[in-house]
């Protein structure tokens, strides 16, 4: 009887175990994301971030109202609603990673530092790789402050400037 008693509860916690082990393997999976250009964005996740915007911005005063002013469907918008948010809305008091190409060209990194500390980011870290080619590769970590201006704004200027060939976004802690 002992031994019935002891392969039940030998049993009771392997599945305790496995059942755990499922939670922790699910809760791992179920949330990632990812950064990516607006052009690569479908046109109806930008509908519903344009239709968030209305409502905070009190331009629409229900959810039906914004989501006739952008085109899209009450379902398209509560669908997506909690998944879709425009990068700089929540940016701040994080830590950005970014990787460039730039000319091996003096002025080019500190117009790159310059264009950074002109939005208000704080830069924590650089690192520019040995020119090859005339082409460095650069790596800079920015804090982004509560001051710190908008921060996609901040990459499209970044990325206009004479002798920048790409800019990346590499991490956001």
């Amino acid at each position: 009887m002992f031994a019935k008693e002891k392969q039940k509860r030998n049993c009771q916690i392997h599945n305790i175990i496995v059942n755990m082990g499922k939670k922790v393997k699910e809760m791992k999976e179920t949330t990632k994301y990812y950064v990516v250009k607006e052009k690569a964005v479908p046109e109806v996740l930008l509908k519903v971030v344009e239709a968030k915007k209305l409502m905070e911005t009190r331009k629409a005063v229900t959810i039906q109202e914004a989501v006739d002013m952008v085109g899209i469907s009450r379902s398209s918008f509560y669908k997506y609603k909690d998944d879709i948010f425009q990068f700089h809305d929540n940016s701040q008091g994080t830590t950005l990673t970014m990787t460039f190409n730039i000319d091996d060209e003096p002025g080019v990194l500190s117009d790159v530092l310059k264009g950074i500390a002109d939005f208000g980011a704080n830069i924590l870290t650089i690192h520019q790789s040995i020119p090859i080619n005339g082409i460095a590769a650069l790596s800079i970590s920015v804090q982004v402050l509560q001051t710190t201006g908008d921060i996609s704004h901040m990459l499209e200027v970044l990325e206009a400037q004479e002798g920048v060939h790409q800019v990346k976004i590499l991490a956001k802690e």
